[in-house]
């Protein structure tokens, strides 16, 4: 899950010297996406939809349309853009991104290699690759369990599943909000009958604690344990 993979390539970027107006166009043509801001060819900050609503409503209230057209021509992108210039490598994975994104409370970055603005990741591809990682766009059944974190937990799980004539779609976990010596398995599978969810219900609930239940292809929506937070 590297970010070259999952990043906008085509990336415009804009002048630390040029006008608002400019970068309004390109932020329109380019459906609101960040835009890299550089200066000597060197990346000094970046340009979001946030950034030219913020200046719009300090620089340009009580301003008639004419004022307000001369004005985006004087405004320079260097006195609008979001600084320092947070960037990430190609070699980066998408999830070492989302963290810095989060740390820096921003929704994209530009992809930087050797110097050079190759491409850029923002939310979307983060979205993006959230739904292929999970399987969701199959739909198919999601299940959460609480389980002991020992070897074969997982796999026990997942066996089960198969034997009921599940193909599964992917597994994740977690240690984020469990008790000691437990850990959170989320598993999508789909070709599942049914009439034999019950049954396998109980069965998987044998060895884990059965968290939530989501069946997307029937919009079916259970929680049975309220007190573990998915």
């Amino acid at each position: 899950m590297l970010v070259k993979y999952w990043m906008h390539p085509k990336v415009e970027t804009i002048d630390a010297d040029d006008s608002m107006e400019n970068v309004i166009k390109l932020m329109k043509r380019n459906e609101g996406r960040l835009l890299p801001v550089t200066r000597q060819g060197r990346l000094v900050g970046v340009v979001t939809d946030r950034d030219l609503k913020r200046a719009s409503a300090s620089e340009a209230t009580s301003l008639d349309v004419h004022e307000l057209l001369y004005l985006l021509t004087k405004i320079k992108v260097a006195s609008i853009m979001s600084t320092p210039a947070v960037s990430v490598p190609p070699d980066f994975t998408v999830e070492e991104t989302a963290a810095l994104m989060l740390r820096h409370r921003i929704s994209g970055v530009p992809v930087v290699a050797e110097g050079r603005i190759v491409g850029a990741i923002t939310q979307a591809e983060v979205n993006r690759l959230l739904v292929s990682l999970t399987g969701l766009g199959d739909q198919g059944l999601q299940l959460a369990f609480l389980a002991p974190d020992q070897p074969g937990s997982i796999k026990w799980l997942a066996d089960e599943i198969r034997a009921y004539g599940g193909r599964l779609l992917s597994v994740l976990s977690s240690y984020d909000r469990v008790p000691k010596g437990f850990r959170k398995i989320y598993i999508r599978a789909y070709n599942l009958e049914r009439d034999r969810l019950p049954e396998l219900l109980a069965e998987l609930g044998t060895r884990a604690k059965l968290l939530y239940l989501v069946d997307h292809k029937h919009n079916r929506r259970e929680i049975f344990d309220e007190g573990n937070p998915p």
